[in-house]
């Protein structure tokens, strides 16, 4: 099977489960043993042919952007007690499937393959596991937005802190004439975010495509590992061995449904 190649992106290509969880967790470790969080988040996509598009890029009404959170807002049964800044709707609307400018990442490599192989339809694919040092990304955001990181004392951003640096998405827009990239680590809205391991990004400008910001950087901060076809029915296997399942990931009723369901339609791996 052909797969489709994205220009300033480094592709490996594992042949075995080994391979591939050498690549997922391929950091300097044990020289950086004691640090509590990875530098580096992961995102997995069931197909290798896909990019990192936005949910609100993927609708293609990037004008409608304030319409959507306008309205969420508005429509809301859950509004915050204070409603100081766009960032806690914003989390929250991506959160439950709005259209945002907002793209999800995992810290766990694990959890990255879930996404990758949780289609057992499209397990005759390739798919993919995109990985981004956000450290190496916040060396290039606009000085003040970097002081307040630094200030602030952490390696990601919260909520509150980007609040601050700009209350709004058009303050954010506006804080430097050329795109920039944030990390940021939600709130734990409820154990699913927390389940996954989440963190978000998002960027300066609702038109920019994630993956062209990160690779037009010099060197370029994404990789991107191929979960061969033929890898996908034992990747799946190990991963519910370790219990990344949608049981756990997707707490409730609904994530059980979703488990079972994949359970007893996947076919016996030969």
């Amino acid at each position: 099977m052909a797969r489709a190649e994205h220009p300033g992106v480094e592709t490996v290509v594992p042949r075995t489960w080994a391979e591939l969880q050498d690549l997922l967790f391929s950091e300097p470790w044990p020289q950086r043993a004691g640090r509590y969080h990875s530098t580096v988040v992961h995102r997995g996509l069931v197909c290798a042919g896909y990019g990192l598009l936005t949910s609100l890029q993927r609708l293609g009404r990037l004008e409608r952007e304030t319409d959507l959170l306008r309205n969420f807002r508005k429509y809301s049964r859950v509004p915050f007690g204070r409603q100081e800044s766009d960032w806690e709707w914003l989390t929250l609307a991506q959160h439950h499937g709005l259209p945002t400018r907002i793209l999800d990442w995992t810290y766990s490599p694990l959890v990255a393959l879930h996404f990758a192989t949780a289609d057992v339809q499209r397990h005759d694919e390739d798919g993919a596991v995109w990985s981004v040092d956000f450290v190496a990304a916040h060396e290039r955001l606009p000085e003040q937005v970097r002081s307040a990181l630094r200030e602030w004392g952490g390696a990601a951003f919260t909520v509150e802190l980007l609040g601050q640096v700009a209350p709004t998405l058009t303050a954010f827009d506006a804080l430097d004439p050329e795109p920039f990239m944030v990390f940021l680590e939600p709130p734990s809205l409820d154990e699913r975010i927390v389940n996954q391991y989440a963190s978000f990004s998002v960027l300066s400008s609702r038109r920019e495509r994630p993956d062209a910001w990160l690779t037009r950087a010099e060197p370029p901060l994404v990789r991107k590992v191929v979960v061969p076809a033929a890898l996908k029915p034992l990747v799946r296997e190990r991963l519910d061995q370790a219990n990344i399942t949608e049981r756990v990931l997707f707490p409730g009723l609904d994530g059980l449904s979703r488990w079972l369901t994949r359970y007893y339609s996947s076919p016996p791996r030969c």
